[in-house]
């Protein structure tokens, strides 16, 4: 039996391939608590570049199966985020001890205020921990569903695709780039906390003008 830490995306990946990829990016873009935990940018980037192959290795994932389950799974986990948000979900968000999942699910609404459902269901995609909350909090809060559907259908499939396109582009382009996989996760993870403290800092700057 292999095991499998959900965990680790090189883990996920060398067990599962690109229905680990389905799987994974599924749970991260709408289970809510559990998918809050997942790796999502984390998980692509190193699959775009095992997509790629060299000259002395062929390559270990299929480009086209990494970027359809990918796409699938973004745009289904939106679409059950946001049922589970329509059925229960400022519920199941009072119930959570977790301060980390409150913190983001008041960050979405905050985004969904702002910008408005377009804007924020895509720029949402791109900011890890809150696109795990924002479809839910979407639910809750009553958007629309067909403008909901179009709107986290173009965020998922921008998000996705454009993570594992750069990691492909790197690993065709750098030889045995992926020998350091776990430093390019490394600085993938440190990328995609900018926008958090981009939010953080904008956040504060708001509340000392009040």
């Amino acid at each position: 039996m292999i095991a499998v830490n959900p965990l680790d995306s090189a883990s996920v990946l060398a067990a599962f391939g690109a229905l680990g990829v389905l799987a994974v990016i599924f749970a991260e873009s709408g289970l809510l608590v559990f998918g809050f935990f997942l790796p999502g940018d984390t998980l692509l980037f190193p699959a775009g570049v095992l997509c790629a192959g060299s000259p002395g290795q062929p390559p270990r994932l299929a480009l086209w199966q990494v970027l359809l389950c990918a796409a699938v799974g973004a745009v289904a986990g939106g679409q059950v985020g946001y049922l589970i948000g329509r059925h229960g979900g400022r519920a199941l968000l009072a119930r959570t001890s977790s301060r980390r999942v409150k913190d983001a699910a008041t960050r979405a609404e905050g985004l969904l205020a702002r910008y408005g459902y377009g804007k924020a269901l895509v720029i949402g995609r791109f900011v890890p921990l809150l696109r795990t909350v924002l479809h839910p909090v979407a639910g809750a809060l009553g958007v629309p569903a067909r403008p909901f559907t179009v709107w986290q259908t173009v965020g998922g499939v921008l998000w996705s695709q454009a993570l594992v396109l750069a990691g492909f582009t790197l690993g065709a382009s750098v030889p045995q780039v992926d020998d350091y996989l776990l430093l390019l996760v490394a600085v993938v993870v440190v990328l995609s906390m900018l926008p958090l403290l981009a939010e953080a800092r904008r956040a504060r700057r708001d509340r000392r003008d009040h």
